[in-house]
């Protein structure tokens, strides 16, 4: 392949943050962020060439023996040498009101200072940090799988430094220099506190831990971060409701950020081997792109799914499927007052969800004992026709019998279980003995007590 058609191929794979709508872009552009595309657009199409005179002027003695040291200079880049290996350290700069999708980066600094106030304990609480102690933080490799063969060739992050948002992407410029690579890294991030990542904690992260084994006697220690995955998160809020919580697919839907011309992760293990045949950072330049994108996101996305926990508004969410998983996932760390206030929300809509909700309201006042409220809800989801809940009848049967002795309600609730169950069996063609002889002895066991 020609080294123009190599050129333009390169060009269509560069990444760039495009408008949702052609008359109302969803991502600000700022100068700064204009120019960084024009200096790709510069390396990729036109090989802009250096004069000696000029290399000698700029670059050091050592960077000049880097192969295109000028066209890693376009790209921002810069050298770190060790005794005898070098990587390159790309950086790259964005003021706190610049606008990444939904937000912009100042914006952070409001949802810690709620996480602050909040008191909440919950895997996305940042209470006791600063925003400059948040390492977002994403690698890309030359492999999928994790394991020892899978080498790391850049260790991208961003973070707030004084009064603006610094991404620093560390890129292995050849396998053998990851001595370089690891030292150019924890001499940056010595001073972060958590690593914010996207599946990190299954993926970057423990792959990172086992690169460093192979060179932890010439570098220091990994730090001892805490986490935060957004992926879990990611989950728990949407994975009912997007087709994949994939990070791409999470920006379009949820942050308003869409790619055009994207670099897909598959391929950049084989523009990495690309570049190490002719050590030309065009090769790379798309991968990096695509990086610089990935944990600038993480700053945005982390920023909304932090408020939708701590919103106890409606106009905060863009669905009341994310209320009720909100909800879900305040119940399961035991945070039960905020639970019930999501829930609330979805229970008093014609939502799909608010009978579900309903129900799950009546089982948090019956676990506080609250049987007049438990009942309450469980009889509303009971009167609704569209419900054939037969569960909800047995809960509101127990409530009757044991806690109201209410045993002419307690006995109907249960006949009506019976008949949901039966329906629901008849259609499933699966009825269960097991479950039946439950029935009928319940059934039995409140005629006796009422001397039928």
């Amino acid at each position: 392949m020609s080294l123009k058609n190599k050129l333009n191929r390169m060009k269509k794979q560069l990444t760039h943050v495009a408008p949702e709508r052609e008359t109302t872009p969803v991502v600000e552009v700022t100068e700064e962020k204009v120019s960084t595309q024009k200096v790709l657009d510069d390396v990729v199409l036109n090989e802009l060439p250096v004069e000696e005179d000029h290399k000698d002027h700029f670059y050091s003695k050592r960077d000049q023996e880097i192969p295109h040291y000028d066209k890693w200079d376009l790209l921002q880049a810069s050298s770190f040498w060790t005794e005898h290996d070098y990587v390159m350290v790309r950086e790259v700069k964005y003021p706190l009101d610049h606008l990444h999708g939904r937000y912009r980066f100042e914006e952070l600094f409001t949802v810690m200072e709620e996480w602050e106030d909040a008191g909440l304990s919950h895997p996305l609480s940042s209470s006791g940090k600063q925003p400059g102690d948040l390492l977002f933080f994403d690698t890309e490799t030359t492999g999928l799988n994790g394991g020892v063969g899978n080498t790391i060739f850049l260790l991208g992050y961003s973070k707030i430094e004084k009064n603006e948002v610094v991404v620093r992407q560390h890129f292995l410029p050849d396998p053998f220099s990851e001595i370089a690579l690891y030292q150019s890294f924890l001499d940056d991030v010595r001073t972060s506190k958590d690593l914010v990542t996207y599946n990190g904690k299954a993926f970057d992260w423990p792959q990172v831990k086992t690169r460093h084994t192979l060179v932890r006697d010439d570098v220091p220690e990994l730090p001892l971060f805490g986490h935060i995955d957004l992926l879990h998160g990611a989950r728990r809020l949407w994975k009912n409701e997007l087709v994949s919580c994939r990070l791409s697919i999470v920006e379009q839907e949820k942050l308003h950020i869409i790619r055009e011309h994207d670099v897909p992760g598959s391929l950049a293990p084989m523009l990495y081997f690309d570049y190490l045949r002719e050590k030309d950072p065009t090769e790379i330049a798309g991968v990096l792109v695509h990086n610089e994108i990935d944990v600038l996101s993480l700053i945005t996305l982390y920023t909304h799914m932090s408020k939708l926990v701590l919103a106890g508004e409606r106009n905060h969410f863009s669905s009341l499927d994310e209320i009720f998983e909100v909800a879900r996932w305040y119940e399961a760390l035991g945070a039960y007052e905020e639970a019930k206030k999501h829930y609330k929300v979805v229970a008093k809509s014609t939502h799909l969800l608010h009978n579900k909700a309903k129900a799950a309201l009546g089982h948090l006042f019956k676990r506080e004992k609250d049987w007049d409220r438990a009942l309450y809800c469980f009889e509303a989801v009971i009167r609704d026709k569209s419900s054939s809940n037969e569960e909800v009848c047995v809960e509101a049967a127990k409530i009757c019998e044991h806690q109201l002795k209410d045993l002419n309600k307690a006995l109907v609730y249960t006949q009506m279980a019976f008949e949901r169950w039966q329906k629901k069996g008849s259609l499933l063609r699966q009825k269960q003995k097991v479950e039946r002889d439950a029935y009928e002895k319940r059934i039995q066991r409140l005629k006796q007590k009422m001397g039928k």
